[in-house]
């Protein structure tokens, strides 16, 4: 199948790597307890290499960097030539979505990222979902690129931003610490939002059906925003838009593994997990680990969730939490993990010793 080209339903089925393959985390994401867990490292292609931030020097702006399959594919590639990885993820950003909708998007030096605001029905009835799969074919064939370069146990993850995170940017302009316009808005004008959810809903299926078919092998949805919200607006604007995408990637022939990360959702994840139809979860640092093994791991393969700030600390303390967070998922499937991205300040030495301790104990 070439990149970017559709499936209809009436097509051959596409065989299902969670039967075919013997990748170690497409093991533990079928549930299977082994000997160690499959490992990788959110941001683990990033700016505490040193050969990132040199390859980063050559693309004219962030986006441009993103959407150039050449330095997407080696910034992929990059952490793998150094750690004993299990997976590549995807080099690229959670808001290319916004910005293939028709969302002015750039990334300011100090700053982080800079959109179009969004927050009222004209500006959600301006954007579009018909020009996605033109925008981002790069990030398709960057896929293909990187898919070509691995072997062995190495599998390639894909991945999007979920609707609510996605949303809050768009809605505040900019990052933000509490969402709080986004909340607002939600709140304000439930119609709007709603149809904002729906929107970037198909937008985020689409763009992740394209990149199953151009190789990724494990799909994740990154709500990084997914705490402090009440029941109600966890439910509008969490568990129902990523409900909505799990059935759309289904319905177009894809079943690959996809992991939800609601980062910060606590006590919530074992109803997230239930009701969206995510294949694993991915937990952050805050979530107990006999809490997670009782109440989540029965339900779905878990992945996580070692505190980033011990990998940037090394030592003792790093080796004894990985010891632990290893120990209490041993009995099903884990993959291990940060409980959020890689920090740049993080030593090399320190990611060595972590892919060390958990491959080999």
């Amino acid at each position: 199948m070439h990149v970017g080209e559709r499936r209809f339903m009436s097509d051959p089925p596409m065989p299902d790597p969670l039967i075919s393959s013997d990748k170690s985390i497409l093991k533990a994401l079928r549930g299977e307890a082994q000997a160690r867990p499959p490992i990788w490292v959110m941001r683990q292609a990033g700016r505490y290499l040193p050969e990132y931030r040199e390859l980063r020097q050559r693309a004219p702006d962030f986006v441009s960097f993103c959407l150039t399959p050449e330095m997407a594919a080696e910034a992929t590639l990059q952490p793998l030539r150094r750690f004993e990885l299990s997976a590549a993820i995807l080099f690229a950003d959670i808001l290319l979505i916004p910005m293939a909708m028709g969302c002015d998007l750039r990334f300011v030096k100090g700053e982080g990222p800079k959109l179009s605001p969004v927050r009222d029905r004209a500006s959600v009835d301006a954007l579009t979902t018909d020009t996605v799969s033109r925008t981002l074919a790069p990030v398709t064939e960057t896929v293909a690129r990187v898919k070509e370069q691995l072997e062995g146990d190495v599998a390639l993850i894909g991945f999007a931003g979920a609707p609510w995170t996605v949303a809050t940017y768009m809605i505040e302009g900019e990052g933000s610490r509490d969402q709080w316009a986004a909340r607002v808005f939600a709140y304000e004008d439930p119609e709007s939002f709603g149809r904002l959810m729906t929107m970037l809903s198909a937008a985020t299926a689409e763009y992740l059906v394209m990149q199953a078919e151009a190789g990724a092998e494990v799909l994740k949805i990154f709500d990084s925003w997914a705490s402090g919200l009440t029941e109600d607006l966890f439910q509008r604007a969490v568990i129902e838009p990523t409900a909505d995408i799990v059935r759309q990637v289904r319905a177009a022939g894809v079943d690959v593994p996809i992991i939800g990360f609601p980062r910060g959702a606590g006590p919530a994840i074992p109803r997230y997990v239930r009701e969206t139809g995510v294949t694993a979860v991915a937990l952050d640092q805050s979530v107990p680990l006999n809490w997670a093994r009782e109440n989540v791991q029965p339900l779905a393969p878990v992945q996580g969730n070692l505190d980033n700030a011990l990998l940037r600390a090394g030592g003792p303390a790093m080796d004894a939490a990985i010891d632990a967070i290893v120990e209490a998922f041993a009995g099903g499937g884990h993959v291990f993990n940060l409980g959020h991205g890689i920090t740049p300040e993080t030593p090399i030495e320190n990611m060595a010793r972590l892919v060390n301790r958990v491959r080999h104990g």
